[in-house]
């Protein structure tokens, strides 16, 4: 009889890759990056020193992934509140209630990590990250102004860029609020009031009372 002696390759890992970033994302939205240490990582994320370094990286690189990952879920999360609704008035008023809601959310560090962590950190691909981030952010905003004027919602020179733009800052606006003590209900609020003020049209075109 012949024996197989050839060994596995390694233990398998006793952690969840993915559930370890988003617990890396809670540390460094809490501590903030310059406050976050190894040891806090390796705390908060549930995996040992030596898997730490060998799977994830040094601290940067795990700021990075955990940046990366957020950002893409929440701009998931982010598209479907501005596309679901019917008119566009309703859409921006979900996609600033979105902003909102993630900024609010119970068992998290109030705010956002996009929004009051990273634009702290000193590091040139961390900005870039950030600026191409809100660009996309923009974009798809324009894109459902676009969408309006196709549906007749609103008129053909509708400031698009300026009021996408507008939109993606009174998000941020709302955001910061939040991570100040900002009370939900009042955010709630302003984000609706906001909503009419994006869509109201610009200066010169409103028809005359009368």
């Amino acid at each position: 009889m012949i024996q197989n002696n050839v060994r596995p390759r390694g233990r398998p890992r006793s952690f969840d890759e993915k559930g370890a970033l988003e617990k890396a994302t809670q540390v460094f939205w809490s501590k903030g990056y310059d406050g976050v240490t190894i040891d806090d990582l390796v705390a908060g994320m549930g995996v040992g020193r030596p898997s730490l370094y060998a799977v994830f990286g040094d601290k940067r690189t795990i700021f990075l992934r955990a940046l990366r990952a957020y950002a893409e879920a929440k701009g998931a999360r982010a598209a479907k509140a501005l596309f679901s609704p019917r008119t566009l008035r309703d859409s921006l008023a979900s996609f600033l209630r979105h902003a909102v809601e993630a900024a609010t959310e119970e068992g998290s560090a109030p705010g956002c990590l996009l929004v009051c962590v990273a634009p702290l950190v000193d590091d040139a691909e961390v900005r870039q990250f950030l600026k191409d981030a809100t660009a996309a952010g923009v974009a798809l905003v324009e894109r459902r102004f676009c969408d309006g004027i196709s549906a007749g919602e609103i008129p053909p020179d509708f400031p698009v860029a300026v009021r996408a733009s507008q939109t993606v800052d009174l998000a941020r606006g709302l955001t910061m609020r939040a991570q100040m003590g900002a009370l939900r209900k009042t955010l709630m609020n302003d984000a609706e009031e906001a909503a009419d003020l994006v869509v109201l049209p610009r200066r010169g075109n409103a028809t005359p009372e009368g």
